[in-house]
């Protein structure tokens, strides 16, 4: 089998195989009950990413030059960057929806590179003058790994807002998500009678919520239990969710785990833009003899930055969390595409090596 054919094997079996992975992982949302469709899951989330890494280094070895020259490989190289974050954010948080929400972006991806592109896009061609540089695999694969971990991080703060419900749950402690339980808007009703224990950390509960205890001077403390049933809304009138639905303690413990991993994410892919964008003004200058010309590209790879620095920046400094900095991420998903992709379909740039022009 020649690598041309082989190419053409793995990227039709990336496609299929995320795309049964996608409905593996929507089964198991559908039905939480059969917990072999997480592990099935994971398993199909693996195996698309061997495919893709197989398939970009048969096209390393048929051309000669790191696989990231034209759109094709490009996409490939970023489906492959998001199936390796999310298998990072999956066994970090052990949470299936994780794969809810990344599969399919994941799938629409390899089936735009697949099944859309025309074949003269998805050959091998020499690289024109300007790419010939060891920097083309040490800034773009950087920048492309960097979008990866940021569309997933994005990804996974669109999953908060719509578990809940788009509603305004503070989440305490720090940004880092290991405070307890929410309180803007919703309390724990306490029990009844004291239960003789010493005062303990806060502690899971089935994996759900959590108790919060406070010592009452005597050695004993007073445990706060969750009512799985009666859970109501705070009465405040300057709440802005006061006439919401009360969620869930599931759909709150979900929210917890999304808005930690989804910071951890995007903390992840910041440092790797930022090395990205340093690398490119360095290769820019060895190739054009400037190091920032206000090239399509390079303005927007700054607004993508600024976003999500505001967004770290408001976490950590400000201690913003919940809905505010799940909003910020969410429009950061947008900010992301339009650098990558938008910029060369907007109209030509210096980026434009191997694209649409």
């Amino acid at each position: 089998m020649n690598l041309v054919v082989l190419q053409n094997w793995l990227d039709n079996a990336s496609f299929a195989i995320l795309f049964l992975t996608m409905l593996v992982y929507w089964g198991g949302a559908a039905f939480p009950n059969l917990p072999y469709l997480a592990a099935l899951g994971t398993a199909g989330m693996a195996i698309a990413n061997l495919c893709m890494a197989t398939l970009l280094g048969a096209r390393w070895i048929e051309a000669g030059y790191f696989p990231l020259s034209n759109l094709y490989e490009s996409l490939f190289f970023l489906t492959w960057g998001i199936t390796t974050v999310h298998l990072i954010a999956e066994n970090s948080s052990r949470s299936r929806l994780v794969g809810v929400v990344t599969a399919p972006v994941a799938m629409a991806i390899a089936a735009f590179a697949t099944l859309t592109l025309p074949s003269q896009m998805q050959t091998s061609e020499p690289l024109v003058p300007a790419l010939k540089s060891n920097w083309l695999m040490m800034h773009v694969s950087v920048m492309m790994l960097s979008y990866s971990a940021l569309m997933v991080g994005s990804l996974l703060a669109i999953a908060f807002l719509v578990v809940t419900r788009g509603q305004n749950i503070q989440l305490q402690g720090s940004s880092v998500g290991t405070g307890g339980y929410r309180s803007n808007g919703y309390r724990l009703h306490k029990a009844s009678e004291l239960i003789s224990q010493p005062s303990a950390p806060s502690v899971e509960n089935n994996g759900f919520a959590r108790f919060e205890t406070s010592s009452n001077g005597n050695g004993n403390a007073n445990i706060a239990v969750l009512n799985l049933v009666t859970t109501i809304p705070i009465q405040n009138p300057k709440s802005e969710i006061q006439n919401s639905e009360p969620l869930s303690p599931q759909r709150l413990s979900l929210a917890e785990t999304l808005d930690n991993i989804s910071y951890r994410i995007i903390g992840l892919g910041f440092p790797l833009l930022t090395i990205g964008i340093i690398a490119g003004g360095v290769w820019a200058n060895e190739a054009w003899g400037s190091y920032w010309s206000w090239d399509p590209k390079e303005t927007w790879a700054l607004i993508t930055w600024l976003v999500f620095a505001a967004y770290l920046h408001a976490r950590i400094t400000r201690g913003w969390q919940g809905r505010s900095p799940a909003i910020l991420a969410s429009t950061g998903f947008v900010v992301v595409w339009v650098c990558y992709l938008g910029v060369n379909l907007l109209g030509k740039g210096l980026h434009s090596y191997g694209w649409f022009f």
